[in-house]
């Protein structure tokens, strides 16, 4: 029979042998990420607050199992208990105490969930339409809108025998043509549909994702705190077909100066260039138009006072 001491110690080089691999890694990406949102912070606290709940739940089972096992073992004479005898009031405590901690956990979780679905107060409205495999932003309250796709550098690099090695481009895979461009600082409301499949528009950095579905009209609302400009990036979530992997999310977020300066651009871009007057030619082969004609200003000529 293999003694105690052999097996804690062959215990203790597996131990040894798993924490191996984690000796190079960074410790603080072990955890969820915070994020840059008020949404992201307050998820990121329920996920700490839920997790600590269940460690302390497993440590109080685990606990007692081991205490029962090393105390009541055969060898120390201990008896298994033939009679199954029941206690009334063990009973009503281990169905009571649980139902306690699920209480005191639905009260933060639900406090959460109302703060994620209230979209009050919002700033601005963007209206994001999936298409596969392209995503289009729509500024309702500025009437100008545009498409965003996966980057040039990115789809050469994609194809098959491309010959360009994928690690030399720059976010390979997750960087567009033109990215989704929003103030920091502001609360900013998402309304997600699509035009063929089911998409899902997902930004880690934000906490948040929600499926675009044609037919529906999905929202969600997202504030980017005002000290992290900068852009994040984010792909589609849902399996929406062949080349999903090619589906990338940009987020440029600026500051509201920035943001206005660039909201002033993309207007004076999308108004309409004006019309040039029509050419007419004379007779004499010269060209002229009838607006010139009509707008140029009469000379008058005095009578000789002589």
């Amino acid at each position: 029979m293999v003694s105690a001491r052999k097996v804690l110690v062959s215990l203790g080089a597996l131990f040894a042998a798993g924490l191996a691999p984690l000796a190079s890694a960074e410790w603080g990406n072990l955890d969820m990420p915070v994020g840059v949102t008020e949404l992201s912070r307050e998820i990121h606290g329920l996920h700490t607050l839920i997790l600590w709940v269940c460690i302390a739940i497993a440590v109080a089972v685990f606990g007692v199992m081991i205490y029962s096992i090393v105390k009541f073992r055969k060898s120390q004479g201990a008896v298994p208990d033939t009679t199954m005898t029941h206690s009334t009031r063990v009973e009503i405590v281990w169905t009571i105490v649980p139902v306690l901690i699920l209480v005191a956990m639905a009260v933060p979780a639900a406090r959460t969930l109302m703060e994620i679905e209230d979209s009050r107060n919002v700033e601005l409205n963007v209206k994001v339409t999936g298409y596969q495999w392209k995503w289009q932003y729509e500024y309702l309250d500025d009437d100008i809108g545009f498409f965003s796709s996966l980057d040039r550098a990115s789809d050469a690099a994609r194809q098959l025998q491309s010959g360009i090695d994928p690690h030399t481009v720059p976010d390979y895979l997750l960087n567009v043509d033109n990215p989704l461009v929003i103030p920091a600082g502001t609360k900013v409301r998402v309304l997600l549909t699509a035009q063929d499949v089911i998409h899902s528009w997902w930004v880690p950095a934000f906490g948040m994702k929600k499926d675009a579905i044609p037919g529906f009209v999905n929202e969600l609302w997202i504030k980017v705190d005002e000290d992290k400009t900068g852009l994040y990036r984010g792909q589609c979530a849902e399996l929406c077909g062949r080349d999903h992997g090619f589906m990338p999310i940009v987020v440029d977020v600026k500051s509201k100066a920035d943001f206005a300066a660039w909201l002033v651009a993309q207007k004076a871009a999308a108004q309409p260039a004006p019309e040039s007057a029509p050419v007419e030619t004379a007779t004499d082969g010269t060209a002229t138009t009838d607006v010139a004609q009509a707008a140029a200003p009469t000379l008058a000529v005095a009578p000789n006072a002589g």
